[in-house]
């Protein structure tokens, strides 16, 4: 199949994938087609983020070992002869019928969302004269990202699971489904109405910008856990290897530029370097739980019954906390269990939703300042 052709496939594959969530869109009432389209976003990167994260625990990542199709085709039916040969010369390897499909899916789901963006801009630009530039602004910065991570999609493959490129992969996975979120929630309001905007915000700014911080640094560790494969480097809890200060060499185990397996000079990577990095992700887990409480309860405190949506938030931000403690200590104590492992990537991502959503309530001057804002 010529690349021309491969590339049309493909895309007849991603309009029909796209026009299932639109049709759906278009028979809802309610909000205009544009609103509804950014959250139907936000909850289409969320699904592949958790795709993505079962792609890679079931170790489907090469399952298509060349990109962006499979074997040259668009999909594994086409390349059904290939594959066979594959798995018959490894059986146990990576290319095999079923993680061909759950890699072309990922890559099926990464292309919808793509699509969903175009769309987002198309009508971004149809509205520029009612919601002003900065909706296609956003939905330009959007599909740039949205490209990025293609491009990260592409490499994690060609460069064989590289644990860096397979990282910054689901960091920036992460950053589009921010991203999104906080387009979504924006009130894009009509250019020469006038309306007045009354909003309470308990929240500070400068606690706010420590949780993300503190989030973005923990979920950074998780992934390189993960594409290192470190979660049973320490199988016992609390400690690791019975000790509270396990055997450790953080230089190699967080030496980023190598290989799946090597360190630097190309030997296979030691035990204490996996030790090293496990460790680092369960005690940074620590400061995570601390920093997150204390703006659950800061902001559950302030908001009362004054802001429902806010106390709501900031209860489901404390509870997401309690599922990922639960979720990250059955990864260990049940030798790293597929169900657990995906509800922890996927608690992280709703972790960052709930600060996004939470965003729209913080203000770096005093609590509860009201805002008045009126557009003429």
């Amino acid at each position: 199949m010529s690349q021309l052709a491969l590339f049309l496939e493909l895309a007849i594959i991603a309009i029909v994938f796209a026009g299932l969530p639109l049709a759906y869109l278009w028979t809802r009432p309610g909000y205009s087609v544009f609103t509804k389209l950014n959250w139907v976003l936000v909850f289409m990167t969320f699904d592949l983020i958790i795709f993505g994260a079962f792609t890679r625990l079931t170790d489907s990542g090469l399952g298509c070992p060349d990109w962006p199709g499979c074997y040259g085709t668009s999909n594994p039916w086409h390349a059904l002869g290939d594959i066979q040969v594959a798995q018959a010369a490894l059986p146990e390897g990576p290319v095999t019928v079923m993680k061909a499909w759950i890699e072309m899916i990922h890559r099926y789901l990464a292309m919808t969302v793509g699509t969903l963006i175009l769309i987002q801009l198309g009508l971004a630009w149809t509205k520029v004269k009612t919601l002003g530039r900065s909706p296609l602004f956003g939905s330009l910065a959007l599909l740039a990202l949205v490209c990025m991570q293609g491009a990260f999609g592409a490499w994690t493959v060609t460069m064989k699971l590289q644990p860096i490129i397979v990282t910054i992969h689901l960091m920036l996975a992460l950053i589009l489904l921010a991203s999104l979120t906080a387009y979504a929630q924006q009130n894009w309001q009509e250019k020469g109405s006038k309306i007045l905007a009354l909003r309470r915000k308990p929240i500070s700014a400068k606690l706010l910008t420590c949780a993300f911080l503190v989030l973005v640094t923990q979920i950074f560790l998780g992934a390189w856990v993960s594409t290192n494969y470190a979660v049973l480097a320490c199988p016992d809890f609390p400690t690791c290897l019975g000790s509270f200060w396990p055997e450790a060499n953080w230089r190699e185990g967080f030496t980023l530029w190598r290989e799946l397996g090597r360190n630097a000079m190309g030997e296979y990577i030691t035990s204490s370097s996996l030790q090293a990095i496990h460790w680092t992700h369960r005690v940074f887990a620590l400061l995570v739980l601390f920093t997150l409480s204390l703006l659950a309860y800061s902001a559950s405190g302030l908001a009362g019954s004054v802001l429902p949506e806010l106390s709501k938030l900031a209860k489901l931000l404390f509870a997401l906390l309690v599922l990922q403690i639960l979720t990250g200590i059955s990864n260990v104590v049940f030798q790293w269990p597929l169900l657990a492992a995906l509800m922890h990537t996927g608690g992280s991502a709703a972790l960052l939703f709930c600060l996004v959503r939470m965003s729209y309530w913080a203000s770096w001057k005093s609590p509860f300042q009201m805002k008045i804002a009126k557009s003429i």
